[in-house]
């Protein structure tokens, strides 16, 4: 012990700097995740062929709807499926062939070029969570969600360094009309990030709002000619297609921009209690929902979705991290990969209220099995609780610390020569320690992922600090986040022609709450 302590005195400041270094705020973006670890394939090929089989009969003899939406029907009848009503029955083969024309990769493009993200093959894109009516922080505590908490939590996506995307309704901003915050919200992902965002679903009129907005901030010909947004388009599930969603999947699919065509699936209630029944599912609705992408526009990027959760038969409420989501997510995976299509799945999922132990394991198990079922674009990927309800700040930012913990596992096991450690080996010899060889000195700061927040410190100095638990400490850090964060430049003529058309667009319809 002498000896290492004569070696830490001996390097004076260095303590110094590196705890300046480590207190520092980065504004640094890790690249999209490239796994060079195998995925994990929990379906034999006997039971893929199974499923898809199942699938194909499911599309051919039971069909799916396509409700309120007379266009869709002729273009499903000129490709040659049985329309009967807004039934729709898709000759075997049928929606495979049109779904061949869907790229197996894309490009989404940001606004800052060094952010752009790969989606598919074996990259893995993080964007956070999507959709909750409410927001929670230990503070306030549960509330309905602003265009204030929006704001932040953009804030917090784009000064989160795990985390490769905006996302798209953060929380929902219950205090604008229905009808006019898809334009504010558009505006924090375009203004207050310069990471990739996504488009708004919810009508589509605002999917074409999104799309003009972008040819404001890209220009017309680079939509035009390349991906700047993701969205995501449910199947009301079992096998419904709505008109507003389709509406708002035809306006992307027509102007090149990627769509996530993803059944809303809770096993027992909208799918059937078992795996391979919902899998037969997933596929038939996948299937049918971007082949009629492909109608639209050949070529059209789209993203086979799976949004997968079991119900509690007691209550009634949906469950995750269950061992039953974690089954259909992989096979749901394998069934993505025979299509050649990119796979959005997991998330940081969890059922629990708080921030507490319920949601780190639920979360986890989600997050970890995301990675190695080969998904391409995790959705939720952070701040998300209470089955969805819910964006957390704390959750937000304790989720993207933990996205760390998927690039670094990401990346395999190295074995170069100095991965090897032969010579540090020597080096210590028997009865010796690693601390002050030169392997160590070399390598020490990548070396071992770190957390950002969680706390490893001694008893005595955590318990001086205030006992804090993660919860605790992750306020502090959204704090920090927050009191730091600096706005990416863009263009003046640019934001003075977004901020134009918003309030055009604002100008030319009344409010409306419902």
């Amino acid at each position: 012990m002498a000896d290492a302590g004569t070696r830490r005195s001996a390097r004076g400041g260095g303590g110094a700097a590196r705890r300046a270094e480590r207190s520092a705020v980065s504004f640094e973006t890790a690249r999209y995740i490239e796994r060079n670890i195998p995925d994990f394939e929990i379906l034999t090929e006997e039971a893929l062929e199974i499923i898809e089989a199942n699938a194909e009969t499911v599309l051919a003899e039971i069909g799916v709807n396509f409700v309120h939406n007379p266009a869709a029907l002729n273009r499903w009848r000129e490709a040659g499926a049985d329309v009967d009503g807004e039934r729709v029955r898709l000759p075997r083969g049928l929606a495979r062939k049109l779904c061949a024309t869907a790229p197996s990769s894309f490009t989404q493009h940001a606004r800052n070029p060094d952010r752009s993200v790969v989606v598919g093959g074996r990259s893995l894109v993080l964007a956070p969570v999507y959709g909750p009516p409410f927001v929670r922080d230990a503070e306030r505590g549960r509330r309905y969600a602003t265009m204030e908490d929006f704001n932040n939590f953009v804030k917090l996506g784009y000064m989160s360094k795990w985390l490769h995307h905006s996302g798209g309704t953060v929380c929902e901003p219950t205090d604008l009309p229905v009808n006019k915050r898809h334009l504010d919200m558009l505006m924090a992902h375009m203004t207050l990030s310069d990471k990739p965002f996504m488009g708004s679903v919810t009508e589509p009129s605002r999917a074409q709002d999104s799309v003009e907005m972008c040819e404001i901030l890209f220009g017309k010909d680079f939509v035009q000619d390349n991906t700047v947004m993701t969205s995501l388009v449910n199947i009301n599930s079992p096998m419904t297609f709505d008109d507003v969603m389709m509406g708002a999947l035809e306006v992307y699919a027509r102007n090149n921009q990627a769509s996530i065509i993803s059944p809303f699936i809770v096993g027992g209630a909208m799918a059937p209690v078992s795996v391979a029944g919902t899998l037969t599912q997933v596929l038939a609705e996948v299937l049918a929902g971007i082949a009629y992408s492909q109608l639209i526009r050949p070529g059209a990027p789209a993203i086979f979705g799976a949004f997968v959760t079991s119900i509690d038969m007691n209550s009634g409420a949906p469950t995750f991290g269950t061992p039953e989501a974690s089954q259909i997510t992989y096979g749901a995976g394998q069934l993505a990969r025979r299509l050649g299509l990119p796979y959005r799945s997991a998330g940081a999922f969890n059922g629990s209220k708080l921030p507490d132990a319920q949601a780190a394991f639920e979360s986890a198990n989600s997050l970890n099995l995301g990675l190695l079922s080969g998904v391409n674009f995790m959705l939720h990927a952070c701040g998300w609780l209470e089955g969805g309800l819910v964006s957390s700040y704390e959750k937000f930012v304790m989720d993207a610390d933990q996205l760390g913990i998927l690039h670094k596992f990401a990346q395999g096991v190295p074995c170069d020569t100095d991965a090897q450690a032969l010579g540090a080996i020597a080096e210590v010899g028997p009865g010796g320690h690693y601390l002050g060889c030169a392997h160590t000195q070399a390598n020490f700061k990548t070396a071992f992922w770190r957390s950002d927040l969680l706390d490893y410190k001694p008893f005595e100095t955590w318990e001086e600090e205030g006992a804090r638990d993660t919860q605790a400490l992750a306020s502090v850090r959204v704090r920090k986040l927050l009191d730091t964060y600096r706005q990416p430049a863009l263009d003046p003529a640019i934001a003075e022609a977004l901020a134009d058309y918003v309030a055009r667009r604002k100008a030319s319809m009344p409010d409306a709450f419902m």
